[in-house]
């Protein structure tokens, strides 16, 4: 295989395939870049086993075939070469690859492509069409809930359910749940859930533009076509909570307050927080809404009064304070409503977006 192409292509596409190549493994290959090189096309691969990205790149090419190069070591020495520069890139049938530029050259051993992972076909009978802007809002207003437990799986990814209402996605961690329904989507023809991994999703949330995005589902596993890229992930094959059950309609006392006031004196009462529980209260009453905190075990205290418009019985509540910045933090707007019940039930949180709403679990207050 011999080919050659310039550096700021190679090092762009080298970029987005080292999101698919795992810190460690046991199979030294998935460390690698699988090329392919052929008249028609050339392609970089790479994967985890969980997440493929193949990339096209444009290349002249003198002697067609393929081999998995080290990723690394090729991404760090395109990265020290001049912006402009044309790249050979030559894998003789031993393995052996030799980068050249006009100064200089450089060897290092690679694989057989045999030994590289094949990648996932997928049905492409079974096509969302879907407009970067709306599935980029969608995604980034959902991972921050996503849950890092991989013993509870079927919460380590987002729920997207595709209907003739539109498209609602839903996020927990078991604290924190956030839904988010978009009528602006309308289906073509594609109804169904399915729960799709973060890692899928934050790589297309990073490179999402103002064009239509084709997803192609099948049985296992999940596709985007992003102009000459193609991704694909396992999709999550576990049933997701009911989580319309834990949603709450009879929350009828109603905190308006403004966001900003109300992240700052979170942040600065969780200053004096204890450092494992993060706890802070909120005691609202008709003489005032207050943010308090205690830990016992350093000594250390804060209070602090937020102006608010309450209306509702008197209420003290505990809360993540990390949990609850989160929440805040991913509301829009400049009024915050709250609605709670009772010291027990969850929160819900809605600020300007209508078609958005997030609920908090309450921690039960040291005494």
């Amino acid at each position: 295989m011999k080919f050659s192409t310039s550096k700021n292509e190679l090092q762009e596409a080298l970029q987005k395939l080292s999101k698919a190549t795992p810190l460690r493994t046991t199979l030294p290959v998935l460390s690698c870049v699988l090329i392919n090189a052929t008249n028609n096309k050339t392609t970089l691969t790479t994967t985890d086993l969980e997440l493929s990205i193949e990339i096209k790149i444009s290349v002249s090419i003198e002697e067609e075939g393929g081999a998995a190069v080290p990723l690394k070591q090729l991404y760090d020495i395109t990265n020290e070469i001049n912006d402009g520069t044309r790249i050979t890139i030559f894998v003789n049938n031993k393995n052996k690859v030799e980068i050249s530029t006009g100064i200089g050259s450089y060897d290092l051993m690679g694989k057989q492509k045999e030994e590289f992972p094949t990648t996932q076909k997928i049905d492409n009978s079974k096509k969302i069409n879907i407009l970067g802007t709306i599935l980029k809002e969608v995604i980034n207003s959902t991972l921050f809930a996503v849950s890092k437990d991989d013993l509870k799986p079927s919460l380590t990814g987002v729920l997207f359910r595709f209907n003739s209402n539109g498209l609602t996605a839903v996020a927990t961690d078991g604290h924190r749940l956030v839904k988010v329904v978009n009528e602006k989507y309308k289906t073509n023809g594609f109804s169904g859930d399915i729960v799709v991994p973060k890692k899928f999703l934050s790589y297309l949330s990073a490179h999402l533009k103002d064009k239509d995005i084709v997803l192609s589902v099948g049985e296992t596993h999940i596709q985007a076509t992003i102009n000459e890229d193609t991704i694909i992930s396992r999709t999550i094959n576990e049933v997701f909570p009911d989580y319309e059950s834990v949603i709450p309609t009879d929350n009828n006392n109603i905190l308006k307050v403004d966001k900003k006031t109300l992240l700052g004196a979170i942040k600065r009462v969780s200053i004096f927080s204890n450092k494992a529980t993060h706890q802070v209260a909120f005691n609202i009453s008709k003489e005032g809404f207050f943010i308090t905190t205690e830990d016992p075990e350093s000594s250390s205290k804060a209070r602090e009064e937020v102006l608010a418009v309450y209306e509702g019985e008197d209420i003290i509540i505990g809360y993540n304070g990390e949990y609850l910045k989160d929440v805040i933090n991913n509301t829009q707007g400049e009024e915050l409503i709250i609605k709670l019940n009772t010291p027990i039930s969850a929160t819900l949180f809605t600020g300007s977006e209508k078609n958005k709403i997030m609920l908090l679990m309450p921690v039960r207050i040291n005494s």
